[in-house]
């Protein structure tokens, strides 16, 4: 059996979201060596090195022209191939077009039905389009939660059999005991104080930065012992519509105390994980969260919201929010600032959590869903 995948997504220098996605799933897919099964990562460009090595049932093939190669390039090399793969996985959202190859698609979320204003007009249009067209031409869908399973099957009027919900795990690098980082590697290098609220995420309106910055504003305001020299720390890249989040700080009276330090490091980011006083993720909606995992494996008790597929992330080691309650979020980081107890419960909690999500459980599930759609062809 031959199954092709399309992993242009993870053949990037800064993994963020989808691309982390990828990348941890083409990872352990490369570690399982199932028997009678061969795979070839289809690419625009040639695999960085951090990408799986090629072996005996994993294999590289890239080709062009790199400008709509997902709809142009990739039909194309599959219908003139006369050796053609079995099954053909896209895990990035979109299938390809006219394609003589059954395929599986991975959808994150769908998001742009629920806030279409927090989209550009061209990326509305190609995001209604194109996956339409994929979830209704490909023989299954993987996605990484009930909530966006849900959403799907609502949505587009699709058989509940056809979507597989297969949950993402946590980066498999070393677990690290909280706070054994000295604090003052992190001050020196982002100028940051010692007591600081994290969060991560690209900076776009779905990700409710706004609000956030707005309840931090509350809590500060108040100037209790707590939060004396706290600041709020945002790391993420710039994605779309930011201008309003860069702005709020400064609307609020608080510029001091907001500190955005873009893209960092997977090092930095586990330090910055580590030194919290919580994790603060009021996002309007997600197709999972793996940022909520992220924090409770570095010891950092976490305040989400409660909607989308967040509950099924934090289960019940978060705290949860309205996120469209800024008092909700400022009294519930209150709590978890003025309560070392309920911070330890948390952190223990989320533990037993991260027990329940696994990369390599993903990758056999996800393998499972191929051969599956291939053998029944």
């Amino acid at each position: 059996m031959l199954i092709a995948i399309d992993a242009n997504e993870a053949n990037v220098e800064k993994k963020v979201g989808i691309s982390e996605y990828v990348s941890q799933l083409l990872t352990q897919l490369s570690r399982l060596e199932p028997e009678g099964v061969d795979i070839t990562i289809y690419l625009k460009e040639n695999p960085r090195s951090d990408l799986p090595k090629s072996s005996r049932n994993w294999k590289y093939k890239v080709f062009g022209p790199k400008r709509m190669w997902t709809q142009f390039a990739l039909p194309a090399n599959l219908f003139l191939k006369k050796d053609k793969p079995d099954i053909f996985f896209s895990p990035a959202h979109y299938a390809p077009r006219f394609s003589p190859v059954p395929t599986v698609v991975s959808i994150m979320d769908l998001a742009f039905f629920h806030f279409p204003d927090y989209f550009t007009k061209k990326d509305l249009t190609q995001l209604h389009s194109w996956t339409k067209y994929s979830v209704q031409k490909a023989k299954a869908i993987i996605t990484i939660s009930e909530a966006t399973k849900d959403d799907i099957i609502k949505l587009y009027g699709i058989d509940g059999t056809k979507v597989h919900v297969i949950y993402p795990g946590i980066k498999a690098n070393t677990v690290l005991t909280p706070h054994v980082y000295p604090m003052q590697e992190l001050k020196t290098k982002y100028g940051i104080s010692d007591n600081y609220l994290l969060f991560v995420g690209t900076l776009q309106p779905r990700k409710n930065i706004v609000r956030l910055i707005e309840a931090f504003a509350k809590v500060v305001k108040k100037d209790s012992a707590e939060t004396a020299s706290l600041e709020l720390v945002i790391v993420g890249k710039k994605g779309w519509k930011y201008e309003e989040i860069l702005a709020a700080p400064d609307k609020n009276g608080i510029a001091e105390r907001v500190k955005f330090l873009d893209f960092v490091t997977d090092e930095d980011l586990q330090m910055l994980y580590q030194n919290a006083q919580c994790f603060v993720f009021p996002s309007l909606y997600e197709g999972f969260g793996l940022p909520v995992l992220e924090a409770m494996r570095a010891g950092c008790p976490v305040i989400t919201s409660r909607v989308s597929s967040l509950p099924e992330a934090g289960g019940d080691a978060a705290l949860y929010v309205d996120p469209e309650s800024i008092s909700d979020i400022s009294s519930k980081i209150e709590m978890v600032l003025g309560d070392k107890n309920l911070r330890s419960e948390m952190v223990a909690k989320g533990t037993d959590q991260l027990k329940k999500f696994s990369w390599e459980k993903a990758a056999k599930e996800t393998l499972a869903v191929l051969v599956s759609i291939s053998n029944n062809r």
